[in-house]
Formats: structure tokens, sequence, C-alpha cells
């Protein structure tokens, strides 16, 4: 529970810090934020996903951080990295069975905080560029160059678009 809380206050303050105003109108702005956000997720998603595998009751020898089936690894992330950072599983895996997939969380603990109205919708994508990241990262650990997006139609719920780009 603590290191939940510890997360979130950590997650909290990283997007305060990015979002704050640049004194410096052409330095990018929000979408360099996105972009740092994103980077950051990207290197903690390897770094976990490099632990999660390679623990001893893990799956995979600490030689092979590959899953063969590209739905494999992403039941991993929905419950394993999942757990791992939110003490939960995604609620919903569902994939169009050409490389896309969609994880669906119901109740996303980085937006359970903010508000639930319309009028918090547009500050949704600052909170999910890091997790876009990690899931990123975690997949090129496991072997798999992605894409992944993130969607909000209602708080706190999330989708996770993943595209699997074939080499």
């Amino acid at each position: 529970m603590a290191d939940a809380v510890l997360f979130e206050f950590l997650h909290t303050e990283m997007v305060a810090e990015l979002w704050a105003p640049d004194p410096d109108p052409g330095s990018g702005g929000k979408k360099k934020s996105l972009s740092v956000l994103e980077g950051l997720g990207f290197r903690v998603g390897q770094a976990l996903g490099e632990r999660l595998c390679c623990t001893s009751s893990s799956r995979l020898p600490r030689e092979t951080l590959a899953f063969r089936e590209e739905v494999d690894a992403l039941r991993f992330l929905c419950k394993d990295l999942w757990a791992a950072m939110f003490q939960k599983h995604m609620d919903g895996l569902r994939t169009n069975h050409q490389g896309t997939y969609v994880l669906q969380d119901n109740s996303f603990p980085l937006l359970i905080a903010m508000g639930s109205g319309p009028q918090y919708l547009e500050e949704a994508p600052k909170f999910l560029a890091f997790t876009c990241g990690l899931l990123c990262g975690a997949l090129h650990t496991l072997g798999f160059q992605s894409l992944v997006t993130a969607s909000v139609a209602s708080l706190p719920a999330c989708k996770f678009q993943v595209v699997i780009q074939k080499s």
C-alpha cells in the first residue's frame, strides 16, 4: 500500500514538474513534456520487465527474455507487470489478431484522484504518457517493438492500444 502511494505521489510530481510553464516558447512545450514522460516510462518498463522475468518464480530463464507469442507477452503485461505497478490486474485484453491489442483498465490508479467530470478529460493524457512508455519499454525487453497510445472516454477508465511492429 505504501509503495503504491509513494509511486502515485512521485508520478504526480513528475507530471507537475514537466508540465510547468516553460519560459522558452520555442522549446517544444507540452509535446516535449509528453516525450520526456514517455522516455522515463520506457526506461522503467525495460528494467521492470527484466526484473519480473528474471525472478525465481518466473516463467523465463535469465538468458531468454522473449516470449514466443505476442499474446503471451501482453498477458504478462496485463497480469504480472500491472500487479507489480498497480497492485491489480488489467480489466481486459482484446486483439484483432493482426498485431493490435487493446488493454482496458476500468479504474486506472493514476486517474482515480482526478475529478470525474468531462472538464478533466483534456488533462488525462499527461497522466498516461509515463504508462505508455512503461508498456512499450517492457515489451521491448520481451523482444517486441511496439507503439503504445492511450485514450480516455470517461474517468477513471482508460484504454491502452498496443500495436506490435513487425520486423
